[in-house]
């Protein structure tokens, strides 16, 4: 069986998998002792190890052992890539793109060889779109809903508010509405942007990934809602690897 992880920069994601069967899959935090709970299989059934990973250095290094103690099976670590069959990265220095940007749009390319747009609602918001031929068009890196209730929080610190999910882009008539309708309002504008970016490039669909796909939708994105395309993407590459 093969291991599957795709860790961010505090939560993951875990799959095992034998062959294109999901054997198991669940989350964790990369800061908890047991990342991976749920994960049961024996050190002897888990063959290989494949990392998708946005995670700070230590962090990385840290799983990195953890899971050389969980198993002997050798652990591969995947990066981005400046191309991989038709697709093709429009990062000139692409080692600095996100891997888990790369990983979701193989994943994407990979099955619909059309025109798509990714967008992973994460700590940060990514967009990337791809063309009909597999060319990557560029994308945009936002702030995501956490990181920017933690910005208000911190550096705004007599504005005092409960954070509250709303889909609510109406004007506000308290300080807490305020910002949470403000959240959802420049959410919004991003959803109107990604929609008239895929008009003008001719793309077909839109991806959404991540764990604020669903406030998204809920602001009106028209987009296909696909939990695990970091690490479908990660296991076609994996497996292309070493089919070799």
């Amino acid at each position: 069986m093969k291991l599957l992880v795709d860790a961010g920069n505090s939560r993951l994601k875990w799959r095992l998998a034998q062959g294109v069967q999901v054997i198991a899959e669940g989350v964790g935090r990369l800061d908890d002792a047991d990342p991976m709970p749920g994960l049961e299989a024996s050190s002897a059934e888990i063959a290989a190890v494949a990392v998708s990973t946005v995670a700070a250095e230590d962090k990385r290094l840290a799983l990195q052992a953890f899971l050389e103690r969980q198993t002997k099976a050798p652990v591969r670590f995947y990066w981005s890539e400046p191309e991989r069959g038709d697709l093709v990265n429009a990062y000139t220095d692409y080692l600095k793109m996100g891997a888990d940007r790369w990983h979701a749009m193989y994943g994407a390319w990979a099955h619909y060889r059309q025109g798509v747009a990714v967008v992973d609602a994460g700590s940060a918001v990514t967009v990337d779109y791809v063309d009909g031929s597999g060319r990557h068009l560029g994308g945009f890196i936002l702030p995501g809903l956490q990181m920017m209730l933690r910005s208000l929080k911190n550096d705004a610190a007599r504005i005092g508010f409960d954070p509250d999910q709303v889909l609510e882009t109406s004007p506000g008539h308290s300080t807490g509405e305020c910002v949470n309708h403000g959240l959802a309002w420049l959410s919004t504008g991003m959803v109107e942007r990604v929609h008239a970016d895929v008009r003008k490039f001719g793309l077909e669909r839109i991806l959404v990934t991540g764990g604020d796909a669903d406030r998204l939708l809920g602001l009106g994105l028209s987009a296909e809602i696909r939990p695990q395309l970091v690490l479908d993407g990660l296991a076609l590459i994996d497996s292309e690897d070493h089919a070799q």
